[in-house]
C-alpha cells in the first residue's frame, strides 16, 4: 500500500511539475500519518529528534538516517537546519510522518552539495519525528491510580522500592523491571537516579502509579545509555511505587483493638504467642500464621524475631490487636529473607496477640463467689467434686465438664491433673466459683496436650460441688480422735483372741461411722479394708492376732 501511494505522489508530482513548470515558492507538506493524540507540536525554539528518507523528485535517494541507523538531532527554527525542514517541521507531533517537499532556494539553493545535491535540486524528505523537547521543559508527572488513604509520601533522602516500565517518547520499549521480576530500589535525591526521576518519584504514595515524562538534559542528555537510551532523548516511565521508607524510621504501632481490661502489659523476657498475617506496603501477602492454622510462639526482646517485631510485641496486652509498620533496617534489611522476603522491604504486621506469660509466673487465682460459711476447705489428698470450663485466653473453649454424665472427679496432690489446676483447686471451700489461670510450664508445656496448643496459657472457671478429706499419702486409714487403749479388744467383738476380715471390717467401718476414723477417698472401701486385713495378717492365715497387730503398730501403720 505505501509502494503504491508513493508511486502516485511521484507520478502526482511529475505531472503538476510538467503542467506548471514554475518553481515552488514554499515547502509542500503531506501529512500522510498524524498520531490520534498529540500533546506537543513542534515549536521556534523546540530541540527534535527524527529519521528522515532524503531523495530527489525523480526517487533518487541521496541521504537516510535510517540507513545509519542514527536519527538527526537539532533545533527548529534558529537557521541550524535548512529553512526547509525548518518550516516543514513546525507543528509536527510524536510519531507523525509527513513528507515535505522544499524546493532549492529553501534547500542548498544554485550551489548544492558536492557530488550529493546538484544545483537547484528539489528535495523530497519523508520524516517520522521520534522527540520533542525545550531547554525550558521541566519533569511532567500524570497520576493514574492514586490510593485513598495516603500516608506518606516521598520525600528527599527516602528509599524507594518501584516497578516501571521505561519507553521513549515515542513509545519504543527500553527497559523494565517487570521483564527483570524485581524492583528497582534505590535513595531519591542521593544521586542514584537520573536526575528526571529523582523529581519525578517525589510525593508519591505507596500503590501509586504515574506516568513521569523526562527530558533529555534531566535524563541521560547526549551520551545517551548504551544501544537503549540513544543521545538526547526524552523518556516516559511508566512507574507504580511498591514500598517506600527513610533510614531514620522506626516502627510505626496503630492500636487498631484494645482490651477495656488490661491487668498485665508484656515485658522483656515474656514468651508470647501471637497470630499475624505478613504484607508489603502494596498489600502483598507474603507470610500468615493463619494459613497454618497456629500461633507464632517466641520470647519477647531476647533476639529470637527481627529487631521491629521485638520492639512492637512490648507493651501489649493479651487479646490486643495491633498494625506494625517495621522498615527494612530493622526488618530483614538488603538482604531480605530467601525468595519471601525482598531487599530493603518495608513490613506491615497485623497482629492479634492470644497470651504471654512469664516462665517465672505462678498460678493466678481470682475468687469469684465464696459462701458466707466456709468452715472445711480443701488440701492435699483429699477427694473432690467440681464443674469445670478450660479456655484459651482468647476466649477459645477447649473443654467443659458440662458435657460430661458427672461431675468431674479428682483426689488432690496425686498428680491426676495438671500442677496448675491442683494448686487451684486448693484451700476452695464447697460452693466456691474461682477463675484460675496456669502458665503453660504449669500446665502442658511446649508441647501442648491433647485440644491444647502448645505453650498454651490456659483459665479455668471453676465449681467446687463437693468435699471429702482425704488421709496422708501412703495411708489408707486415718484416727481422726486418739486410739482406743485397747485397740485389738475392741476389734475383737467375739472375744476368741482372732480377728477375721468380717470383725476387721466392721469394726474400720464403726469408726468411720462415728468420726473416729476416715477412709482414703474416691476407692472402693471394701476394697481399701482388706487391703488393710492383708497388710496386718502376717501369717496370711485369715485371721489378725495381737502379736501381728502390734508388729504392724510398730510399723507405723495406720492403724
Amino acid at each position: 500500500m505505501e509502494e503504491k501511494f508513493a508511486l502516485f505522489f511521484l507520478f502526482f508530482t511529475e505531472v503538476y511539475v510538467g503542467c506548471n513548470p514554475s518553481p515552488l515558492e514554499d515547502v509542500v507538506i503531506d501529512r500522510y500519518y498524524v498520531p490520534r493524540v498529540c500533546p506537543r507540536e513542534v515549536q521556534t525554539g523546540d530541540f527534535v529528534r527524527y529519521h528522515y528518507n532524503g531523495s530527489f523528485t525523480d526517487g533518487k535517494k541521496f541521504d537516510s538516517s535510517l540507513e545509519r541507523g542514527r536519527p538527526f538531532v537539532g533545533q527548529v527554527g534558529l537557521g541550524r537546519l535548512i529553512t526547509g525542514i525548518d518550516r516543514g517541521i513546525q507543528g509536527m507531533c510524536v510519531n507523525e510522518r509527513r513528507k515535505v517537499t522544499v524546493p532549492p532556494h529553501l534547500a542548498y539553493g544554485s550551489l548544492g552539495v558536492g557530488s550529493v545535491i546538484p544545483p537547484d535540486a528539489v528535495l523530497v524528505y519523508d520524516l517520522v519525528l521520534l522527540d520533542i523537547w525545550n531547554t525550558e521543559d521541566k519533569v511532567q508527572t500524570f497520576t493514574l491510580k492514586k490510593p485513598q488513604a495516603c500516608k506518606r509520601t516521598v520525600v528527599n533522602t527516602d528509599f524507594v522500592r518501584y516497578h516501571y516500565n521505561g519507553t521513549l517518547l515515542d513509545g519504543t520499549p527500553f527497559d523494565s523491571s517487570y521483564k527483570k521480576n524485581q524492583t528497582y530500589d534505590a535513595y531519591v535525591g542521593q544521586g542514584e537516579l537520573i536526575k528526571g526521576m529523582d523529581e519525578g518519584l517525589l510525593g508519591m504514595c505507596v500503590g501509586e502509579m504515574r506516568t513521569i515524562i523526562i527530558p533529555p538534559f534531566l535524563a541521560y542528555g547526549e551520551a545517551g545509555y548504551g544501544t537503549d537510551v540513544p543521545p538526547q532523548a526524552s523518556l516516559m516511565f511508566d512507574v507504580l511505587l511498591v514500598d517506600l521508607f527513610n533510614p531514620k524510621d522506626d516502627i510505626v504501632v496503630d492500636n487498631q483493638e484494645v482490651p477495656v481490661s488490661c491487668a498485665r502489659k508484656s515485658v522483656v523476657g515474656d514468651f508470647i504467642r501471637y497470630h499475624y498475617n505478613g504484607t508489603f506496603q502494596d498489600g502483598t501477602l507474603f507470610d500468615s500464621s493463619y494459613l497454618r492454622n497456629e500461633t507464632y510462639n517466641t520470647y519477647i526482646g531476647m533476639g529470637y524475631v527481627i529487631a521491629g517485631m521485638d520492639k512492637a510485641l512490648l507493651g501489649v496486652c493479651i487479646g490486643e490487636k495491633r498494625r506494625v509498620t517495621i522498615p527494612p533496617q530493622l526488618g530483614y534489611g538488603e538482604h531480605g529473607s530467601g525468595d519471601i522476603i525482598p531487599s530493603s522491604a518495608v513490613l506491615i504486621f497485623h497482629i492479634h496477640v492470644i497470651d504471654f506469660h512469664n516462665p517465672t509466673d505462678q498460678v493466678e487465682i481470682k475468687v469469684t463467689h465464696k459462701p458466707e460459711e466456709c468452715n472445711l476447705t480443701t488440701e492435699a489428698n483429699d477427694l473432690i467434686k467440681y464443674r469445670y470450663n478450660c479456655s484459651l485466653l482468647d476466649g477459645t473453649l477447649l473443654f467443659t465438664s458440662d458435657t460430661l454424665d458427672k461431675p468431674q472427679e479428682t483426689v488432690l496432690g496425686a498428680n491426676r491433673v495438671i500442677e496448675g489446676l491442683d494448686t487451684g483447686l486448693q484451700d476452695m471451700c464447697k460452693g466456691e466459683r474461682r477463675q484460675v489461670i496456669v502458665p503453660p510450664h504449669l500446665a502442658h508445656g511446649e508441647n501442648g496436650g491433647s485440644g491444647v496448643p502448645g505453650s498454651a496459657v490456659l483459665l479455668f472457671e471453676l465449681e467446687l460441688l463437693d468435699l471429702q478429706k482425704g488421709v496422708p499419702e501412703g495411708y489408707n486409714f486415718v484416727w481422726l480422735q486418739d486410739l482406743p487403749e485397747q485397740i485389738f479388744q475392741s476389734m475383737d467383738m467375739n472375744s476368741d483372741g482372732e480377728v477375721p476380715l468380717e470383725e476387721f471390717s466392721a469394726f474400720i467401718k464403726i469408726q468411720v461411722a462415728e468420726g473416729k476414723g476416715r477412709l482414703r477417698p474416691g476407692q472402693d472401701p471394701d476394697v481399701i479394708i482388706k487391703d488393710m486385713f492383708t497388710n496386718q495378717d502376717q501369717n496370711t492365715d485369715g485371721k489378725i492376732t495381737a502379736e501381728e497387730l502390734t508388729v504392724k503398730a510398730e510399723t507405723h501403720d495406720e492403724l
